[in-house]
């Protein structure tokens, strides 16, 4: 029997849930009280754009009066570079601070989610634990596996306006997709429309050829870049409103290069550099030691954004991270002015795989195409969507492009350099140029240091780290560092004439490491002709254990010999394990059937029972592209 004054179970669970309720409003008040002497940030990204189609940036951009005037309360960083030239490699870099092939988050679209490098979280998760309101408005497009407690909320409704205390600082971002590739896959029937922008007004990149369907495509995405403007403007109205604008550092940026051809998938400097705006409130002024409207050429990259925020928050920026802040307490002027290095990755994006790194150091620009086989023209789904796209490849099929337009058709130099002050848009590969042999070995030597000492996941295929990485990259790449820098030696041997590079070759191609023998191959294949005497070998190993391996010693051929190589290919296709195993089969089938005229032109009822795999996704739209032929 139960005593007068002893409470009821019922009871019992009322005072447990108010208990409850009012520690959580203990803990809420607290961490409202340890912040309210922050700044808040909000982001601002545009999808799809590179820092050319605006008019702050460059003079044959579109205007836009909102971020201009941004840029009057603020600092224009007019060396900022995405690392990666497509949305998922590029938004994991930001959010993680980290290099995506050093965490295997690199390939667009992931096959499998990366797990976070031990110990380290997504940034805005350290801006919660401090007392923030996190929001995101809403894409994410991650490919790694997301923190918990990274967002209050992360959805098309988010808004900083919604935190349950007004007190509490918030860091807000919103994406904007009106500048988003998709809004240039328009019609032939729409080009009858008239654009804000006079198509004829517009300067085309000399890599352009000059038609009316290129001039109404940067007309379009001139007009665009001004919708854009708009939202910038919509929010900073919201900003100020609220009464928070002065209470706010504001950052515009784009998310990545684009989205013309050559820019966004690509990593010129079309597709890595962007467009960056940091509008300074005056309640945090002494925070930032620029002044207002100022301007530098000091290099950023999507690693330093997190680490920027946290600095100007007074949060301590991890450990594990590899940015590094470049506003804030303790960050000088001078310090980052003389930034003048940054790093560029491309791998998979969606169906089509090619293996690039760049270096910028200044204004010149390094590439080491570790693919240069794959012209960049090759397909892919999506981006050939686009009419210029299309006309593009029409043009040059037909022979009707100059030298410099058909280069987008041509096979890769295996290594290439820029002096980006006289040749903004890369076209000049100088590496062959005897007044730059010094600045070229020297660059080549930087950015393999960098490759080791990441160490760069991308020199183990995609499949491989499906299977045996994905669960912990970052451990997976330190436990196998020296096996990873062999590789990239083995790669490197492309660099050396045949002669020089033939007796290392021949035992990359035996050794008794797989992957060894697979760049071995690649190696081989980007010498070109001069390989030749290696045939015998590859013969033999167009049937190698390793399926692919067996792949690279196929492209071997096909591009060495004259051999119908198509049953081998029909048969190291049936031998796909994975999905990320399959799709880069697939990539070398699409470079054999496009590149090697009737010669090797693919039977797609063969290529398609060839296939033991689920046919889905990036997968069945290779399938598609050899069905529509």
């Amino acid at each position: 029997m139960l005593l007068h004054n002893s409470p009821t179970p019922s009871t019992r669970w009322m005072r447990m849930i108010a208990l409850v309720l009012v520690l959580a409003g203990t803990s809420l008040a607290a961490r409202a009280a340890t912040a309210a002497d922050r700044p808040n940030f909000v982001w601002i990204m545009s999808e799809d754009n590179s820092k050319h189609y605006l008019r702050h940036f460059d003079p044959d951009g579109a205007p836009a009066p909102n971020i201009e005037a941004l840029a009057e309360h603020g600092i224009t960083f007019d060396r900022a570079f995405s690392c990666a030239p497509v949305c998922s490699v590029a938004r994991t870099t930001l959010i993680t601070a980290c290099y995506a092939p050093r965490i295997g988050t690199q390939f667009h679209r992931r096959s499998k989610l990366a797990a976070m490098p031990e110990g380290l979280k997504m940034f805005p998760a350290y801006l919660r634990d401090a007392g923030y309101y996190t929001t995101n408005n809403s894409k994410e497009d991650y490919n790694a596996v997301r923190s918990p407690g990274t967002w209050d909320d992360s959805s098309k409704k988010a808004s900083w306006k919604k935190r349950p205390d007004k007190s509490m600082p918030f860091f807000h971002v919103v994406t904007s997709a009106l500048s988003h590739e998709g809004r240039l896959h328009f019609s032939e029937k729409t080009m009858a429309n008239p654009t804000q922008t006079d198509p004829e007004s517009v300067k085309l990149q000399p890599y352009f050829p000059d038609t009316d369907t290129f001039r109404y495509t940067r007309a379009s995405y001139h007009d665009r870049m001004m919708a854009i403007d708009k939202v910038v403007g919509d929010v900073v109205e919201e900003l100020k409103n609220a009464g928070e604008l002065e209470n706010t550092f504001i950052f515009y940026f784009g998310d990545h290069g684009g989205v013309l051809p050559r820019s966004k998938g690509y990593t010129y400097e079309a597709g890595l550099h962007v467009p960056l705006v940091v509008r300074v409130p005056e309640r945090w002024n002494d925070r930032v030691s620029r002044e207002v409207g100022s301007r530098t050429n000091g290099f950023v990259e999507f690693v330093d954004f997190g680490p920027t925020v946290l600095n100007l928050a007074g949060i301590d920026v991890p450990r594990g991270v590899d940015g590094k802040a470049f506003l804030g307490d303790g960050i000088g002027t001078a310090d980052v002015d003389a930034r003048n290095e940054t790093f560029g990755y491309a791998d998979r994006f969606d169906e089509k795989y090619d293996l690039v790194r760049t270096l910028r150091i200044g204004n010149i620009k390094y590439m080491r195409h570790f693919e240069p086989y794959y012209p960049d023209g090759m397909q892919n789904n999506y981006r050939y969507k686009m009419l210029a796209y299309q006309q593009w490849r029409e043009l040059h099929a037909e022979g009707k492009l100059n030298d410099v337009q058909s280069q987008f058709y041509r096979p890769k130099a295996v290594e290439a350099i820029y002096n980006l002050e006289n040749d903004p848009h890369e076209t000049r590969n100088l590496a062959g140029d005897p007044n730059f042999q010094a600045t070229l070995k020297s660059m080549r030597t930087r950015l393999d240091e960098r490759l080791k000492a990441m160490p760069d996941l991308s020199f183990f295929p995609e499949a491989m780290l499906y299977e045996s990485a994905m669960a912990n990259p970052t451990e997976f790449g330190q436990q196998n560092k020296e096996r990873i820098a062999k590789l990239i030696d083995t790669a490197n041997l492309a660099l050396l004439p045949f002669d020089e590079s033939e007796e290392k070759l021949r035992d990359a191609i035996s050794s008794n490491d797989p992957w060894v023998r697979y760049w071995g191959w690649v190696a081989a294949s980007s010498i070109g002709s001069d390989a030749k005497p290696l045939i015998p070998i590859a013969k033999n190993h167009v049937s190698d254990e390793e399926p692919l391996v067996a792949l690279r010693a196929i492209e071997f051929m096909a591009i060495i010999g004259d051999e119908d190589i198509r049953p081998q290919l029909y048969q190291t296709i049936s031998r796909a394990s994975n999905e990320p195993e399959l799709l880069q089969m697939l990539n070398t089938a699409v470079y054999l059937n496009d590149f090697f005229g009737d010669r090797l032109t693919l039977d797609v009822a063969q290529l398609k029972s060839s296939i033991k795999l689920s046919k889905q996704g990036d997968i069945q739209d290779r399938l598609d592209y050899f069905s529509s032929k």
